[in-house]
């Protein structure tokens, strides 16, 4: 009920920057305003999650941090609005349809299976993804696999109200810092 009630209150708060920042990706780059990636949800199942496009609309299908040279395929918006973190924006849909929390692990790719079988052998696969997480907080894209699933079971172990918003507060620091984003 809590992840409804902010998903609702931030959707309000953002209307606004929502609607110039798909207006801005409209105008700098073809193709569509959303991107729609297919992301491993609760008990490892398929779930469908929206970004503002930070990237080409000819980026292959992995985890940026993957791709060569991954800034040559950012739009002339992507690296603003990854550091700002506006792209993650419209996940909010999905807390409001169930398939993520405001606070959880981060939804991996579909083929990040080394991601997946990590966070299942943990029991993280239990956990709705969310929207900012424990990791998150703690370095974010910087971290290595096995270091992003250690706070993921360290998250599973310690949640509780007041832990998540620590976290949140954690994030809004964070997001308002742009540290610890590769691109």
């Amino acid at each position: 009920m809590i992840d409804v009630v902010l998903a609702l209150a931030a959707l309000i708060v953002f209307a606004i920057p929502m609607a110039l920042v798909a207006i801005a990706v409209k105008l700098t780059s073809p193709g569509p305003v959303l991107y729609w990636s297919q992301r491993v949800g609760r008990y490892n199942c398929l779930f469908a999650m929206p970004k503002f496009r930070s990237m080409r609309i000819d980026t292959p299908a992995l985890p940026t941090h993957l791709l060569r040279d991954g800034e040559s395929w950012l739009t002339p918006i992507g690296g603003f609005l990854r550091r700002s973190s506006l792209d993650e924006l419209p996940q909010l849909w999905c807390i409001l349809t169930g398939d993520m929390a405001v606070v959880g692990p981060r939804p991996a790719l579909f083929n990040q299976d080394d991601l997946v079988a990590a966070r299942t052998a943990q029991k993280v696969h239990e956990l709705r993804p969310g929207l900012t997480g424990w990791a998150q907080v703690n370095g974010r894209d910087n971290l290595s696999i096995p270091e992003k699933v250690d706070y993921d079971a360290e998250y599973l172990r310690r949640r509780s109200f007041g832990f998540d918003m620590i976290i949140i507060w954690k994030t809004i620091k964070k997001v308002l810092g742009s540290s610890d984003i590769s691109h």
